[in-house]
């Protein structure tokens, strides 16, 4: 009879997880006892870089990736991630190991306590199987259920001596899931906009998840509806250079209710409209307007302030609500203003994110963790291609370098650019020996300020004039990519700045640009 590691290596292929990211320790060595050839493993130098890479392959590939922890110092490890994994809907299979079932009665050393309820409620699901033989069928299972709307990571704990046992042959099933939404919601949300007079969308991280770039562009145009970016949307779904695109709402409940001002239907697609980072009072939304929210998460349509919340897929209701009513005659709404073009006096983040705008290859991926300068990137760094864009929608950090790495092993021919603050990559700097390692075509640019500039930000809002905790000077990121096997250099004067953006740009093999900026 065959092990548990023979079936379940057997199981990974048909699931389509032959690359596992991971950062081995003692109790998971057993699975690797002669490692298949087709197989790949990703290390990370620590569990929440192993965490972000998935994710970030996951969101890339669309499909669920296979993550292999130690227990639980290495599980706690990723916690970090595992929750930006949460908030992203990243589908992900998160394995821990786990000692053996006949040494667990004594506390034994290295072994995890109440496995399944250290990483909740950040997993869809979690388990640690009864049997040994079971072990292939919790894999199976935890990808299903990683997959089905809303997407998210599940967790299975394993004993390091189930990969030895005898296990009978085991193949999943397949599972179908069209999510199309209730058909009569759908039809009254068609009358209400073919009868609006200002309709406005609202499209957030789902919208680009469930693949609704193309019906919400057409949909858009058909009813010259203004199009909005949720607050914090972690995807892109909605060319930023449309004439229709309006703009970024902002996580405060007032700025919401002042951008969406006049419109008298709200339709958001795939993203909470109502996400707020900040204290805030009044209404929700404009009371003269009706609002209508569609998107796969149950949770979410909970508590959306709304008319009509609709659980679907938001291409499958887009591509519904296309068929509706025609609408009603009504005027384009007013182009947005562009912002001014910058000089590079002051020699800004907003002046940097500008220029790498205008040199970037045709079809390279952004992928962001500059809090600070998120602003600054709507306004100077406009995302117009479908899923070209990925960032972080937990708001923790330690996301965006390693997801940079997963994006790129999912997609090999595009170059990826990775902006990051200065304090963000240093949660998960040593990323950068894994992108060189693996020779992966990724510009990691660092907007360097020299501290946390975020908290500044909110500590103005607080009155705060001065903050403790944020200097972050002498940091030297060029000569830590060097150490780790990239080509980097500093650029500290304006005219360095377009040379070394072109070169990294063409460059084959990862690259780091370390941006002193003002």
């Amino acid at each position: 009879m065959q092990t548990v590691r023979d079936v379940t290596i057997a199981l990974l292929r048909d699931l389509n997880m032959t690359r596992i990211f991971g950062n081995p320790g003692s109790t998971e060595l057993p699975l690797f006892r002669d490692f298949p050839d087709d197989f790949s493993y990703v290390l990370g130098l620590q569990e929440s870089v192993v965490l972000g890479m998935a994710d970030g392959y996951a969101q890339a590939s669309g499909t669920a990736a296979l993550v292999n922890l130690h227990s639980s110092a290495g599980t706690g490890h990723a916690l970090g991630n595992l929750f930006t994994a949460f908030k992203n809907q990243t589908p992900l299979v998160v394995t821990a190991g786990q000692q053996a079932r006949a040494i667990l009665p004594y506390d034994p050393f290295l072994y995890a306590e109440r496995a399944t309820e250290f990483p909740q409620p950040f997993v869809k699901w979690a388990i640690e199987p009864a049997r040994a033989e079971d072990v292939p069928a919790a894999i199976a299972r935890a990808w299903h259920i990683a997959m089905q709307a809303p997407q998210g990571p599940t967790f299975v704990s394993i004993p390091i001596d189930d990969w030895d046992k005898p296990c009978p042959p085991f193949r999943p099933h397949r599972m179908a899931s069209a999510n199309p939404g209730d058909p009569a919601a759908l039809t009254e949300a068609a009358q209400w906009l073919a009868q609006a007079e200002r309709p406005a969308f609202v499209v957030g991280a789902g919208a680009a998840r469930d693949g609704a770039w193309d019906a919400l562009i057409a949909l858009a145009e058909r009813h010259r509806a203004a199009v909005w970016v949720a607050p914090m949307a972690a995807r892109n779904a909605f060319p930023e250079d449309h004439p229709l695109f309006a703009g970024f709402l902002t996580a405060m409940r007032e700025r919401i209710v002042a951008d969406l001002a006049g419109h008298d239907l709200i339709v958001a697609f795939g993203g909470p409209v109502s996400l707020y980072h900040v204290e805030g009072a009044g209404p929700h939304l404009p009371e003269t307007a009706r609002a209508v929210f569609i998107a796969d998460n149950p949770s979410q349509a909970a508590w959306a302030p709304c008319d009509l919340a609709i659980v679907a897929d938001t291409r499958l209701a887009a591509q519904t609500l296309l068929d509706g009513p025609a609408p009603a005659e009504r005027a384009a709404p007013p182009p947005r203003t562009p912002a001014p073009a910058l000089t590079g006096a002051p020699f800004s983040d907003a002046y940097l994110l500008q220029q790498i705008a205008r040199l970037r290859p045709h079809g390279s991926v952004i992928v962001e963790e500059a809090p600070s300068s998120r602003g600054p990137m709507h306004d100077y760094l406009p995302i117009t291609a479908r899923d070209t864009f990925y960032t972080c929608a937990s708001g923790g950090l330690g996301h965006g370098l390693p997801a940079a790495i997963g994006v790129a092993l999912a997609r090999p021919d595009d170059k990826i650019i990775a902006v990051l603050g200065d304090g963000s990559s240093m949660y998960a700097i040593q990323g950068l020996w894994t992108a060189a390692r693996l020779g992966l075509s990724i510009t990691f640019i660092i907007i360097n300020n020299g501290r946390y500039e975020a908290l500044h930000h909110f500590g103005r809002q607080f009155g705060m004039q001065r903050l403790e905790g944020t200097d972050l000077s002498g940091i030297d990121f060029a000569d830590i990519a060097r150490a780790q096997g990239l080509a980097a250099t500093t650029v500290s004067e304006v005219g360095e700045l377009d040379a070394a953006l072109a070169g990294a740009f063409v460059a084959e093999g990862p690259t780091l640009i370390d941006v002193r900026v003002e």
